[in-house]
C-alpha cells in the first residue's frame, strides 16, 4: 500500500522556527512528526511512501533519503504552490494502485490505529476521512454525517464553542476520487473536491490528536506528547 503526506508547505504561521526545517522534521519527544505519521502508516500496511515537497525539499531529501524507517520514500516536487488537491494530483504519478493513505504533514496521532480504518472502507466508497471528537470546534472544520457516516456536508470553523467531529486531514481515497479532481493543476481537495464527493464517508475516532501549525499547538505537543 502507498501513502502520500502534504508537506511542502511554506509554514509561516511558525515563524522562524520552521525557516531552515520543514514542519515535517521538528522533534516532538525523541520523534520527528514524520517518524510519528511513518510509525502509523507502517502499522496499517503501508510500504511507500510519497512526500509532496516544495519549500526546503533539498533539506528534507537530505535528512530522508529514499528510505526511512524501513519505508521506501519517493519525491512529488512541487515547482510552484499548487494547494492540496494540486499536490495530491501532483504525486499521483507515483502511485501504482489504490486504496491511498493521503496525511497533512503537521499532524499527530495516538491511541488509534490506521489498520481499522482501513478494514472500514468499501469499494462503492470514494474515500473515508478521518474524524476525530473534539470538545471545541472554533479551531477545526467539521465533519457533518448522517447515522451510517456518510458526510452530509463539511462546516468551518466554528464562532462558538461546542463538540463535534473535527477534520483530523488524514484521508483514505479508492481510486474514484480523482473523478471529482477539476481540470486544473492548482486547487484544494478540501474546498473544491470534498464538497462535490458523493460517497464520501468518516470514520470517528477518540484519538489524541494535535495540529502543530502554530505556536501554541506545536508547544503543546513537545510538552504532552510523548511516546
Amino acid at each position: 500500500m502507498q501513502a502520500i503526506i502534504l508537506c511542502g508547505g511554506l509554514s509561516t504561521r511558525l515563524g522562524k522556527t520552521t525557516e531552515k526545517l520543514p514542519k515535517i522534521l521538528l522533534k516532538i519527544g525523541t520523534r520527528t512528526v514524520l517518524e510519528w505519521q511513518l510509525s502509523l502508516l507502517a502499522e496499517a500496511g503501508v510500504k511507500d511512501v510519497i512526500l509532496a515537497t516544495g519549500h526546503l525539499h533539498d533539506v528534507l531529501y537530505e535528512h530522508v533519503g529514499e528510505m526511512y524507517e524501513g519505508l521506501k520514500i519517493r519525491y512529488a516536487r512541487e515547482e510552484e504552490r499548487l494547494g492540496t488537491g494540486g499536490a495530491i494530483k501532483n504525486a499521483l504519478s507515483f502511485v501504482v494502485d489504490f486504496p491511498l493513505f493521503v496525511l497533512h504533514g503537521d499532524i499527530l496521532l495516538k491511541g488509534i490505529s490506521l489498520r481499522d480504518m482501513f478494514t472500514q472502507l468499501r469499494p462503492e466508497m470514494d474515500g473515508l476521512l478521518l474524524g476525530v471528537s473534539v470538545f471545541d470546534l472554533t479551531s477545526y472544520g467539521e465533519i457533518v454525517a448522517d447515522s451510517d457516516g456518510h458526510i452530509t456536508a463539511f462546516k468551518e470553523k466554528q464562532q462558538e464553542s461546542k463538540p463535534g467531529i473535527a477534520n483530523a486531514a488524514v484521508f483514505l481515497f479508492n481510486r474514484s476520487i480523482t473523478a471529482y479532481f477539476p481540470q486544473k493543476n492548482v486547487f484544494s481537495i478540501e474546498r473544491e473536491v470534498f464538497p462535490y464527493a458523493r460517497k464520501l464517508y468518516v470514520h470517528k475516532v477518540s484519538a489524541e490528536w494535535i495540529d502543530i501549525g502554530v505556536p501554541e499547538r506545536l508547544e503543546y505537543a513537545r510538552k504532552h506528547f510523548t511516546e
